[in-house]
């Protein structure tokens, strides 16, 4: 049975029913709701307690109310039923926090239903009803106590995934759901959100982190705001911050979080955050690599293009291999020196002494170079296809695997040098 289902049934009244069985039907309601609790009583042992405190008054008046608002139905197909359904809803979340099953629940609807049935047939047989009109009264009625018990359903999960020990593990299935590539159904994520309380987004931005030091412990999901989605004791730690992150959010998640870098990723519809936390992720490794600077605040949304010409590294190195062949014979020393000045003319645009202040050489040092580089490379210096690939290839970063035969790995990519104004504490 499930929420839904009861909300299907809830679509068809008992309209075609004669109006009239509300007349006959309504008189029987007080007797029919004292026999409908003695009976859920002495059938189901979690009820056989005494109920004359206030969990024994929400009993009896979910029953009332049901019948009552079952013959009204009748009477008039178009009353309200929420009053009703807010005391069902009330009484599967009072269920649930009396320490009862969900079967026992259910169990209680079923004997509501069997108990109505029973009188209905009696009152029937008195009133001369024909076995069409009962026939209709039944299916009317069935489908009336199957909504009644999927509203009190909604109820108890709703209580059950608010516990402590529930409600931390609901948001992490919320999490994976929200994360889930090709993207989950919008509706299943508003579901679960329901449950746990959790305001759906239109968009958030994901967080991965990577603790700083050595035997960092995973601290509890609590220490994050409780708007964020949070899976501290995993693999790979992560956050889903809902729309974007502040300088005040940020401040607050590195105080809840002082012993992890994080790597930021872009803001993102809900659909589509999965995208930007494999982003953020491969800044993080990025990061560890020495391609990106290892701060503690690593916002992805700064590296895009270091990101786009890191994500395929077997292309990339098929790409140097084409583009850099020509310095295959260079001993590892020209290699270097030429790779570094290539790249420190395409940043500067072939101005040399700006190529000189950031090599931190003599210009006419910078000139010799650049006759070698124009003896190597030829018209491919004057081609901006070429360039361009350059530039992609001289951007991207080396791992071992992607280092062309007959390169050591220094040689092959040398890591910018930082201009002579340049310091860390500047960012």
């Amino acid at each position: 049975m499930s929420v839904e289902r009861g909300i299907e049934h809830a679509a068809q009244p008992p309209a075609a029913l004669p109006r009239k069985l509300a007349d006959i039907l309504r008189p029987e309601l007080g007797s029919l709701a004292n026999e409908i609790v003695d009976e859920i009583r002495a059938t189901i042992p979690a009820y056989a307690r005494p109920l004359d405190g206030p969990y024994g008054k929400s009993i009896r008046a979910g029953v009332e109310y049901a019948i009552t608002l079952f013959v009204a139905q009748i009477a008039d197909p178009t009353v309200s039923k929420e009053q009703s359904h807010e005391v069902h809803h009330r009484l599967g979340q009072n269920e649930m926090r009396e320490g009862r099953s969900l079967d026992t629940l259910q169990s209680a609807y079923r004997v509501g239903a069997r108990v109505s049935w029973r009188r209905i047939m009696r009152v029937g047989r008195r009133s001369g009803l024909s076995s069409a009109v009962m026939s209709q009264l039944a299916d009317a009625m069935l489908a009336f106590m199957d909504e009644l018990a999927s509203v009190a359903l909604d109820g108890y999960l709703e209580a059950k995934a608010r516990t402590a020990g529930a409600l931390d593990t609901w948001r992490r299935k919320l999490l994976h759901l929200v994360l889930e590539t090709p993207p989950a159904p919008s509706k299943a994520i508003a579901e679960l959100a329901q449950l746990t309380g959790w305001p759906v987004p239109e968009r958030a931005t994901p967080v991965v982190l990577h603790p700083i030091g050595e035997g960092v412990r995973p601290r509890r999901h609590n220490a994050v705001d409780s708007d964020v989605l949070a899976e501290l004791d995993c693999a790979e730690p992560r956050l889903l911050v809902p729309g974007e992150i502040s300088g005040a959010r940020l401040a607050t998640l590195q105080a809840a979080l002082p012993d992890y870098r994080l790597s930021i990723g872009p803001c993102r519809p809900l659909d589509s955050v999965a995208d930007s936390l494999r982003w953020a992720r491969d800044a993080l490794h990025l990061s560890e690599r020495g391609i990106i600077a290892a701060r503690r605040v690593i916002r992805a949304e700064e590296h895009l293009a270091t990101l786009l010409v890191n994500a395929d590294a077997v292309l990339t190195c098929q790409l140097r291999d084409r583009l850099f062949a020509p310095l295959a014979e260079m001993t590892g020393k020209q290699r270097e020196r030429l790779l570094e000045t290539l790249r420190a003319w395409l940043d500067s645009q072939g101005n040399v002494v700006d190529i000189a202040e950031r090599l931190q050489v003599h210009p006419q040092t910078v000139r010799y170079r650049m006759r070698q580089l124009q003896a190597t490379f030829g018209e491919h210096l004057r081609d901006p296809g070429a360039r361009f690939e350059m530039e992609l290839a001289l951007r991207a970063g080396v791992t071992p695997a992607s280092v062309p035969e007959g390169y050591a790995l220094p040689e092959v990519l040398p890591a910018p040098r930082k201009s002579p104004q340049w310091t860390p504490s500047e960012r």
